[in-house]
């Protein structure tokens, strides 16, 4: 018995030390001071392209897009949807891209059915069965997508003036992010992306690509 409650104990300050250290961290990145392309001397690059006529350019279209669906959490589920869209209140790292452009006036959906039903040749992970329920879902199949259509981009961070607001961002062949306007002390761009994590909008670009290298870096054209 004795040794059962010290077991219970230890679990339980593992548990404390745990939310202790995600408090910190959660705290540390909402409060932190946060930069942007100024404070670095760096132009903000705007599209010339206003697909919705909405008056805003697309890449600020885009950014805001992000930001909104950074506001609304929507909760982490990965599902399978028929129709191919997730409720408002759910969704994953590839539901914030289509989120922004749509923002934008885009339809990411019809254009990634489109390139797939093309080319399906050119996208393994469709196998040759396009599904239209989920193909736009799928962060190989945007990858693709946008290697093949859009502007192609470094992913060298440290070429900070080359990372815009409203940029497309892929880790590996497993994740997918906007670029934030807002940067760290050493002018790296903040990611909004969807882990489920508290801050969707947060500056961890640099370290989440040192576990997952960034593949890819693209813009609308």
């Amino acid at each position: 018995m004795k040794i059962f409650k010290k077991i219970v104990l230890i679990l339980v300050i593992v548990l404390i030390i745990i939310a202790l250290i995600i408090l910190v961290s959660f705290f540390h990145q909402k409060y932190k001071r946060v930069y942007y392309a100024e404070d670095f001397g760096i132009d903000v690059i705007l599209s010339s392209t206003d697909f919705d006529n909405d008056g805003i350019d697309d890449y600020t279209d885009i950014l805001e897009g992000a930001k909104i669906e950074a506001q609304n959490k929507p909760k982490y589920k990965s599902a399978y949807y028929a129709g191919g869209y997730p409720p408002d209140d759910e969704g994953v790292c590839t539901d914030v891209i289509w989120r922004a452009l749509k923002n934008a006036g885009y339809s990411l959906k019809d254009m990634v059915d489109e390139d797939i039903k093309n080319n399906i040749s050119s996208y393994p992970r469709v196998n040759g069965k396009p599904d239209t329920n989920i193909d736009f879902r799928r962060v190989p199949n945007l990858k693709v997508y946008f290697e093949k259509n859009q502007i192609v981009l470094t992913t060298d961070l440290n070429d900070i003036k080359e990372w815009q607001p409203g940029d497309i961002v892929v880790f590996g062949s497993s994740h997918i992010g906007i670029i934030s306007d807002k940067r760290n002390k050493r002018g790296i761009p903040y990611l909004i992306h969807n882990t489920g994590q508290p801050l969707r909008e947060e500056d961890v670009l640099e370290v989440y690509s040192k576990h997952t290298p960034i593949t890819g870096h693209y813009r609308m054209k």
